[in-house]
């Protein structure tokens, strides 16, 4: 008798068990495909670069993009934002700025595909933190009111980002996520005779707080 009622305990855990594995594979599916759009503060690295032209180095980015989850762990999304702004055309002499009046166009574009993982905390259902990193494509363009067409920038650089935040979860397909991503991007400002080689300043990229809006599982 014990050893039936043995076999039958394990048969029953085994059904058990079995059904939760199912609940659970229903619940997180193997590919979940989300899109989101986002907005972001970031703080230039090329701080002096972004005072002197703008008159503050944290400016706003707006964009969106696709992210597929896989078992709702493993994460891989890509996104585009913006920035574009009107400034001031500046002179730098002996590290002091002189403003010479003439309006400056800047606007920048990155691309990010980046790969992370969600990490699911059982009294935390409806929050969960991430950790990612990847690459950017940043694309950077200035202009000035009377420049030449060989003083006007436009060029392109790829660099790395890296992220860490949380989503919290609305309802079933909505969700808000805030995280804080770090871009480095050498190399795409710094060319003579640019504000930016007036202060040796070459990185595009800079740190950031963002927030997403997320639809899907």
């Amino acid at each position: 008798m014990t050893a039936r009622r043995g076999v039958r305990a394990l048969l029953l855990l085994t059904v058990v068990c079995g059904g939760a594995a199912s609940a659970s594979a229903q619940d997180a599916p193997f590919v979940s495909l989300r899109v989101f759009g986002e907005a972001s503060a970031e703080r230039f690295a090329a701080v002096h670069s972004f005072d002197a032209t703008f008159g503050q180095s944290i400016q706003p980015f707006y964009g969106g993009g696709v992210e597929a989850t896989f078992r709702d762990r493993v994460f891989v999304d890509i996104g585009a934002s913006t920035f574009s702004k009107n400034g001031d055309q500046v002179f730098v002499s002996n590290g002091q700025v002189f403003h010479l009046g003439i309006p400056t166009s800047v606007t920048i574009t990155p691309i990010e595909l980046a790969a992370g993982y969600r990490f699911h905390v059982r009294r935390l259902a409806w929050l969960v933190p991430y950790a990612g990193a990847g690459a950017a494509w940043y694309s950077y363009k200035q202009s000035s009111m009377f420049a030449q067409p060989s003083d006007n920038i436009d060029t392109r650089k790829a660099g790395l980002v890296a992220m860490a935040g949380a989503e919290f979860r609305l309802q079933r397909w909505v969700g808000v996520a805030a995280d804080a991503e770090y871009a480095h991007v050498p190399g795409i400002l710094g060319a003579a005779p640019s504000v930016s080689n007036a202060f040796g300043e070459n990185d595009l990229g800079g740190i950031a707080g963002r927030i997403r809006i997320i639809v899907g599982k």
